[in-house]
């Protein structure tokens, strides 16, 4: 073998080793690199609770390979500067103390709760039946206004303006009593109910304060709306 070859075949060697070793570099680095994104998400799952009956969806974003940083000797310290809403997207800082970095890593957090939402498109003027409505998961920071869980909370009422199908039936979105409805008015006091019927003087939704005119005596009175068709006054 001459010393051509012996020289040629160094290089070689050396070309392979360089080339192994380069590949464990950058499986270090994608390892740190996970590792950064793995505290990012921990960091806002021990902020933000897990909900009874919702899910909560937390991804960090990629991060560049060609970020300076190197392996820390130390548990990696996390946390959300500034005054940062915890949902939609978060940047939660991660930094090594010992080695000297900080990285900024931007997370997207979502909320998602079971809410009634309309099964087709619904029409402006349309009353509400079981066939209409379904309870699906929404994400909560999309949500304007009042939210209902159960169907049955907004079934005979009257939808206000057009809603998308999937779209989240809210309270602003309908009327539980509409302007010129017979309503049943309820007022207790010391354990004692009474019950009379009435007409709304105007549209509200669940938990609205709206004028009501009592049909007997037709006294005008203010009452909280507290069903589809039922509002409630307290003496």
């Amino acid at each position: 073998m001459t010393e051509r070859t012996h020289f040629t075949l160094r290089l070689i060697f050396i070309g392979i080793l360089c080339g192994f070793l380069s590949g464990n570099a950058i499986a270090a680095s994608d390892n740190l690199l996970s590792n950064v994104r793995q505290a990012a998400t921990d960091h806002i799952r021990e902020l933000v609770a897990q909900p009874d009956r919702g899910s909560l969806e937390v991804n960090a974003t990629a991060l560049d390979n060609r970020l300076r940083i190197t392996e820390c000797q130390e548990p990696l310290q996390t946390s959300v500067p500034g005054n940062q809403s915890l949902t939609g997207n978060v940047t939660v800082l991660v930094s090594c103390p010992t080695s000297g970095w900080q990285v900024y890593v931007p997370v997207q957090v979502s909320l998602l709760l079971p809410r009634v939402v309309a099964a087709k498109p619904l029409a402006r003027g349309t009353v509400l039946t079981a066939d209409d409505l379904q309870v699906s998961q929404v994400e909560s920071r999309f949500q304007r206004s009042i939210v209902f869980e159960s169907p049955e909370q907004v079934i005979g009422s009257t939808v206000k303006r057009n809603i998308n199908m999937g779209e989240a039936v809210e309270g602003n979105d309908i009327c539980l009593v509409c302007r010129n409805d017979s309503v049943i008015i309820k007022a207790g006091q010391s354990g004692l109910n009474i019950v009379t019927k009435g007409t709304a003087l105007s549209d509200g939704s669940l938990g609205e304060e709206i004028r009501v005119q009592n049909t007997k005596s037709r006294r005008i009175i203010q009452a909280r709306i507290t069903a589809v068709g039922e509002v409630t006054v307290s003496y």
